[in-house]
């Protein structure tokens, strides 16, 4: 019935037809022809049906070439991103320039291009691509997510902020086609790097990220340090336990609930947990270090000592483990062994304020109080709200007899930092010596207030020089 539809449509009529068979010398009758026709239908339709079962192209007709119909159903891109899923990323590098130069601002292309860079670590060349893609459209949510993780996973915290963005505006958009799976990494991602600065915003992203994906130790893990940052350490606690339960051999919920007890003072219950950990990862320093710490908290300083020292004989070109010992030692009082330790770290890194303070701070105890303020000085240069180097400042001042300077030390600290008895008491003896001695009675008043017994010689000291002043 339908080549009958269409033969019936044909232009022209029977009579038509005839004659112009009849025209070209055709001897065949007008019902011969419509069969014939009609046949010819059937053959084709036969032949496609054919072909299309077995797989085969269906023949084209007569002085066609198929150029046309073969570019519709060819797809450049897709076979750029089977080049890449096969990790053929020379053949599609090849495929993707000829697409390109035809078709600059396609922005699946241009990511396509980037993630082929990405793949093989060329991560500066990657980055352009994707920043390309954006430009050409800034709701991609492939480019976007990409360019956050890559900037996150460069580990130096120099471009967090950059990842944050990207993958904040990342995480409200829609893969094409759907890709739950990315957008929990890009939510996951975000989450980490949102925790120190942004708990709260931490734990909307993790929570985002758990509504498609079920909750995994680290997951846990990541609850934990974002309560912690959040200064919820009961709730912290129990997400580090959690994360235990669940994975014992999670070195870093280990280290993140020593961390906590031992912040807390709580060293009887740290010890069991960080030596447990070591256990199953002797080479972690970061455990190492708060083992020592642990051993300090309980008055064994010998034995933490002991410890970093065998450390950093194992490690002797980690500069981390070379600050702990040096920390240690200090805290032992060998001033001499804690000093050489800071001064090697300081050839490779001259500019660090907490080294300059370490090393500042030595000076003072070796009573080398001019080239401690030159320390301090400098670790200010690098950090200028570094409370300690002001502190330490006005105390080698104060030795000096350098009583303005104390003073202008003092004030420049408590621009950070609120005063504490030892400021005041510094603050009170300057006035005294410079005979201010109506604010040397104000200050001596409010470090008696601030003292409540706790330093007992400069209480003593303060007492008696009321007397003298107030007479």
């Amino acid at each position: 019935m339908f080549f009958q539809r269409l033969l019936e449509s044909w232009p022209g009529t029977e009579s038509e037809m005839s004659g112009a068979c009849s025209r070209r010398g055709g001897r065949v009758g007008a019902p011969i022809q419509k069969r014939m026709i009609i046949a010819a239908f059937v053959w084709l339709f036969f032949a496609i049906f054919v072909a299309a079962a077995s797989g085969q192209p269906v023949p084209l007709p007569p002085g066609t070439t198929g150029d046309e119909q073969q570019a519709e159903a060819s797809n450049p891109l897709e076979e750029v991103e089977s080049a890449i899923e096969a990790k053929k990323y020379t053949l599609a590098t090849a495929r993707l320039e000829v697409y390109l130069s035809a078709h600059p601002t396609d922005a699946r292309a241009l990511f396509d291009r980037g993630y082929v860079e990405d793949a093989q670590g060329h991560t500066d060349a990657a980055e352009g691509w994707y920043r390309k893609a954006l430009t050409a459209d800034p709701k991609q949510f492939e480019a976007r997510s990409a360019l956050g993780l890559l900037l996150a996973a460069r580990g130096d915290g120099k471009d967090d902020q950059a990842a944050i963005e990207q993958l904040q505006v990342a995480v409200e958009l829609e893969p094409n086609p759907p890709n739950p799976a990315a957008k929990v990494q890009a939510d996951r991602v975000l989450a980490r790097l949102l925790r120190p600065s942004d708990p709260t915003g931490a734990r909307d992203a993790l929570v985002n990220a758990l509504k498609l994906t079920p909750e995994t130790p680290p997951d846990t893990l990541l609850a934990g340090e974002i309560a912690e940052a959040a200064g919820d350490l009961e709730i912290a606690e129990q997400e580090y336990r959690q994360a235990l339960t669940s994975e014992p051999d999670l070195s870093d919920a280990s280290a993140g609930l020593a961390h906590l007890l031992i912040a807390e003072k709580r060293y009887a219950d740290a010890q069991p947990v960080v030596e447990a950990a070591l256990r199953r990862d002797p080479q972690n320093a970061a455990l190492s270090a708060q083992l020592a710490a642990v051993l300090n908290g309980e008055g064994k300083p010998a034995d933490a000592l002991a410890l970093l020292e065998k450390l950093h004989q194992n490690q002797p070109d980690s500069p981390s483990i070379a600050a702990m010992l040096a920390d240690t030692a200090f805290q032992a009082g060998k001033l001499d062994e804690a000093d050489a330790l800071y001064e090697q770290l300081l050839a490779k890194s001259p500019n660090d304020p907490d080294l300059l303070d370490a090393h500042g701070q030595i000076l003072v105890r070796q009573k080398q109080f001019q080239e401690a303020i030159a320390a301090f000085r400098k670790a200010i240069a690098a950090r200028a709200d570094d409370v300690d180097a002001w502190s330490g400042i006005a105390f080698a001042d104060s030795e000096l007899h350098q009583y303005q300077d104390e003073l202008t030390a003092l004030s420049m600290r408590s621009k950070y930092a609120p005063e504490n008895p030892a400021t005041l008491f510094l603050r009170a003896t300057a006035y005294d010596n410079l005979h201010q001695s109506k604010s040397a009675a104000d200050y001596y008043h409010r470090f008696l207030t601030a003292a409540q017994g706790k330093f007992p010689d400069q209480e003593w000291q303060a007492k008696h020089r009321l007397v003298a002043l107030e007479k």
